[in-house]
């Protein structure tokens, strides 16, 4: 449950099969504008995390741990109903479908979700603590995937299951 006064971080990270100047990535790195853009414009957006700024390039040169094919993204909505609405209902969606032709399978868990304070800019260092928590722990309040979120229904209908949140 949504604590007062604060509003929900997400991180994904994945691992490109290709670098990003690829022709096998090209599909997904020619999206990320777009992708990126319409979630700025979505009900509930606050804050994402950002690159250079360059076209085409999206988070992407937030390389983790040195490794340029190593991605992440970073966000912060007010709901947990408004990021599903843009995971789930909109044209994320079709390549949220369409990641394996991109993004290696990483065997662990690669997305997670806490609740930060309204107004606070979360760190990829802290997203990647919580990540490194949700692997470790299992879901709890400090980070959790969706199924820890009785509000979050969509994922429940829509995505691949609890095994590769």
């Amino acid at each position: 449950m949504k604590p007062q006064g604060h509003h929900l971080a997400e991180l994904n990270v994945g691992r490109l099969i290709a670098p990003t100047d690829d022709p096998r990535v090209a599909d997904f790195m020619n999206a990320l504008d777009r992708v990126n853009g319409l979630g700025k414009r979505m009900p509930g957006f606050v804050w994402m995390m950002e690159g250079s700024g360059e076209p085409g390039t999206g988070n992407t040169e937030n390389a983790i741990g040195g490794d340029p094919q190593f991605v992440a993204n970073l966000t912060v909505w007010e709901t947990v109903e408004t990021l599903e609405n843009f995971v789930w209902n909109t044209v994320h969606r079709q390549f949220y479908e369409r990641r394996q032709e991109w993004f290696e399978v990483l065997g662990e868990m690669h997305f997670v979700m806490w609740w930060v304070p309204e107004g606070h800019q979360p760190t990829l260092d802290e997203a990647l603590e919580r990540l490194d928590h949700l692997r470790t722990h299992g879901d709890s309040d400090h980070a959790f995937g969706w199924a820890h979120l009785k509000e979050a229904t969509h994922w429940r209908d829509r995505a691949c299951g609890v095994a590769a949140e």
